[in-house]
C-alpha cells in the first residue's frame, strides 16, 4: 500500500484543545519531561490530554534499539537523569492525576538496562501521591528475570509489555526483542499476581489466524488485558501500512478476545497502549 494513500475517515485525529490540556503541556514543559504522547505522535493525545492524562516516558528521548514502526529517535542516549523521578512525582500530583502510565526507551547501554532507575520512578511517585494508581509499560530487559522481578516488587498495579505483532512479522518489525522473549517475560508478570497486559498493532501484514493465535498465546500465560490498534506510519522511514484494518473488524476481535477469556480488550482503530489505561486496574 502506497503511505501517500488517503487515510480513512475513521482514523482522523483531534488535535489537543482545552485548558486541561495546556496545563498538562505546560507542566510537562516546564519539567523539560518525555512523554510518549508527543514522542510516539499518539492519536489519543488530545482525548487523553483533555483528561488531564498522560503517559511518561522515562530514561531520555533517545532510544537503542531501532524498531521499524517506532518514531522515537534511536542513537547513543544521553546519561540517566538522577532528577527524573523527583520531576515525575512532582507533575503527577501538580496534574492531580488519579491515574499515571509510565514507559521508557530501550536503554541497552546500560549494564541494568535501566531497571533500576525505573524503580525509583516508581517508588517516587508512590510516595508522593500514593493514592495513584500506576501502570508501567516495560521494556524486556533483554529477558533477565531477576531486572523484571525488580519492577514486579515495585508494585505498580499494572505492568505491561507489547508483543508489537504476530510471531511471523516480529523478525521484520522489531530491531532486537523476540516474541519468545516477549512471552517470557508477560508470563514472569502474570506469574507475579499482578495484572499482566500486551498488546499488537494491525495492518502490517498479519493473517486473521495469526492474530487469533497471539491472543491463545497471550491466554496460555494469563495474560488478562489486550489492547489492538492500528499501525499509523509515523515517517517514511517507518515500515509501510499494509492494510487499514476497519472499526467492525477491531470489534469483531475485541468480541473474540472477551470470549477467549481477557479481562479487556480496548480494541479499534486509534486505540494505543495506554487508552483507558484506568480501567484495567480492576482486571
Amino acid at each position: 500500500m502506497n503511505c501517500t494513500q488517503r487515510k480513512p475517515d475513521w482514523l482522523k485525529i483531534k488535535l489537543p484543545t482545552g485548558e486541561l490540556s495546556h496545563e498538562v503541556s505546560n507542566t510537562i514543559k516546564l519539567h523539560k519531561l518525555n512523554t510518549i504522547c508527543t514522542s510516539g505522535k499518539c492519536p489519543n493525545q488530545g482525548e487523553c490530554w483533555r483528561c488531564g492524562t498522560a503517559t511518561f516516558m522515562i530514561c531520555g528521548n533517545i532510544c537503542t534499539r531501532a524498531c521499524k514502526f517506532c518514531n522515537v529517535p534511536t542513537g547513543l542516549p544521553l546519561p540517566l537523569n538522577p532528577n527524573e523521578p523527583m520531576e515525575i512525582a512532582q507533575s503527577v500530583e501538580a496534574l492531580k492525576l488519579k491515574h499515571v502510565v509510565l514507559t521508557s526507551v530501550d536503554r541497552d547501554d546500560i549494564k541494568d538496562f535501566g531497571a533500576s532507575h525505573w524503580v525509583k520512578v516508581i517508588k517516587a511517585v508512590k510516595e508522593r501521591t500514593p493514592n495513584v494508581t500506576m501502570e508501567v509499560l516495560i521494556p524486556d530487559f533483554q529477558g533477565h528475570e531477576d531486572l523484571v522481578s525488580m519492577i514486579i516488587e515495585a508494585k505498580p498495579e499494572v505492568i505491561s509489555h507489547n508483543l508489537e505483532t504476530v510471531r511471523r512479522l516480529s523478525p521484520h518489525v522489531r530491531s532486537r526483542a523476540t516474541y519468545d522473549t516477549s512471552l517470557k517475560v508477560l508470563k514472569q508478570i502474570a506469574d507475579s499476581g499482578l495484572v499482566c497486559k500486551s498488546g499488537i498493532m494491525l495492518g502490517l501484514g498479519e493473517t486473521r489466524d495469526e492474530i487469533l493465535e497471539t491472543m491463545d498465546d497471550l491466554r496460555k500465560i494469563n495474560c488478562k488485558v489486550m489492547t489492538i490498534g492500528q499501525y499509523l506510519r509515523p515517517s517514511v522511514k517507518n515500515i509501510e501500512v499494509k492494510e487499514y484494518v476497519r472499526p467492525e473488524v477491531f470489534e469483531e476481535y475485541k468480541q473474540i478476545g472477551l470470549q477467549k477469556g481477557f479481562s479487556f480488550v480496548e480494541s479499534g482503530p486509534l486505540v494505543r497502549s495506554s487508552y483507558h489505561a484506568e480501567r484495567h486496574v480492576l482486571s
